[in-house]
């Protein structure tokens, strides 16, 4: 195994954002039972809480959706957007083999694969928190930083939630 590989998931999001000039502030957090409980416990809007989803391509390969709370994936907006006729969502331990992070702490920042990233235009201007790479912890990023750290795509992907 690589260092890469054996590094903590926190260890890689700290370096990997080092690395790219991002400043990010890492607190722990308590489990939570609701995307609005856990926007309680880290005193921030639900719409704050950006969750990062591992999306299948059919050629194979990933990218990366960033979604804010209280928002899903518009499957047919991101499949115009990606110009494919047919995308999913893997399994957690296939999105764990694409980036080395377990479901619920996924995010681009450190993931062993840097896979294009897509971000909701809603999550422009703010102060968001990600997942963190382990249980337990929260990233709190600028979304126009991580946007241009990872020449990310900015588009509306998104619905509401029902």
């Amino acid at each position: 195994m690589t260092a890469e590989q054996t590094a903590s998931g926190l260890d890689r999001m700290r370096a990997d954002a080092t690395g790219r000039g991002l400043e990010v502030d890492i607190v722990s957090r308590p489990d939570a039972t609701s995307l609005e409980h856990a926007a309680a416990l880290l005193g921030i809007d639900p719409g704050d809480i950006v969750k990062t989803l591992v999306v299948k391509r059919h050629d194979g390969g990933y990218l990366f959706a960033l979604v804010p709370g209280g928002r899903k994936i518009s499957w047919p907006k991101l499949r115009a957007l990606v110009g494919v006729n047919k995308l999913s969502l893997p399994s957690a331990d296939a999105a764990f083999e694409a980036t080395g992070y377990p479901r619920g702490t996924i995010t681009p920042v450190g993931s062993t694969t840097a896979w294009p990233v897509y971000v909701d235009s809603l999550a422009l201007g703010r102060r968001v928190a990600l997942g963190a790479g382990e249980q337990g912890y929260s990233a709190f990023l600028d979304a126009d930083a991580l946007v241009s750290a990872y020449d990310a795509v900015v588009a509306d992907l998104t619905d509401p939630e029902d």
